[in-house]
């Protein structure tokens, strides 16, 4: 690309930059607030003081990262703003994320994910417990079936951290623990027989949230992860020499 390109590459970059800080700015004021419509293209860009080129990139960018909801033939709004709207994007970067980024990712959610199983002891309702069991039962059923596993323990997690009423920790956490990542878990569970016994792991949990033992959760809650961290390290390092 000719030194001329880059240049006007670099300046439509830095006006898309310009009128995302600037749109941004409305939002974070409480001018634009959420479900609010954003002005016409034309009088946005009359407003800011660019141009409607720089405009028309940055609702593009924006609608991308969920903050902006454009409907055709209507108008754009200003989503809900809603923690599960806007870390969604997390969950599809940590199913691209390579295999020596992974153990990273497991180290986070073995941070985040006991102490949230605590808060939920503290937080669950006796129905709450019920549907908890009810998935626990789906697992034991399903114990040599990969997908299913991947599934079921998934909404096992899911439905414990989302009792917190955190919705901000539950977004998070359902993005950290992707299914790409759980399936590489079960498979080698699985595969090294030991399914069953993480199985057990969650039967742990749930008895503990069922006693509402805040410590008890979280220490349980702990060991599960710590024994999926090691299957999966198991199953990278088996990748590694395979290849």
């Amino acid at each position: 690309m000719s030194a001329a390109g880059t240049s006007r590459k670099g300046l439509r970059v830095a006006l898309t930059d310009d009128a995302i800080v600037k749109i941004r700015s409305l939002i974070q004021s409480g001018e634009l607030p959420p479900g609010a419509r954003l002005p016409p293209e034309p009088q946005l860009a009359a407003q800011m003081g660019l141009s409607r080129s720089g405009i028309r990139e940055a609702v593009k960018v924006l609608e991308s990262a969920r903050v902006l909801d454009v409907r055709r033939g209507d108008g754009t709004y200003v989503t809900s703003l809603a923690p599960r709207l806007l870390l969604e994007g997390l969950g599809v970067a940590v199913e691209l994320l390579r295999d020596d980024t992974l153990l990273e990712v497991m180290e986070v959610r073995r941070l985040l994910e006991p102490l949230a199983t605590g808060l939920a002891a503290v937080r669950m309702t006796d129905a709450d417990l019920d549907g908890l069991g009810q998935i626990l039962e789906d697992m034991r059923a399903a114990a040599d079936d990969a997908e299913k596993l991947v599934q079921f323990d998934s909404d096992f997690h899911h439905t414990v951290v989302a009792t917190t009423g955190n919705e901000t920790l539950t977004s998070l956490l359902d993005g950290l623990s992707g299914r790409t990542l759980r399936a590489r878990v079960w498979r080698g569970l699985i595969e090294g027989n030991a399914a069953r016994q993480t199985i057990d792991e969650h039967q742990g949990i749930y008895l503990a949230l069922r006693s509402r033992d805040q410590l008890l959760a979280q220490a349980n809650a702990l060991i599960h992860i710590n024994t999926s961290e090691a299957w999966l390290r198991t199953v990278l390092a088996a990748k590694a020499a395979d290849a």
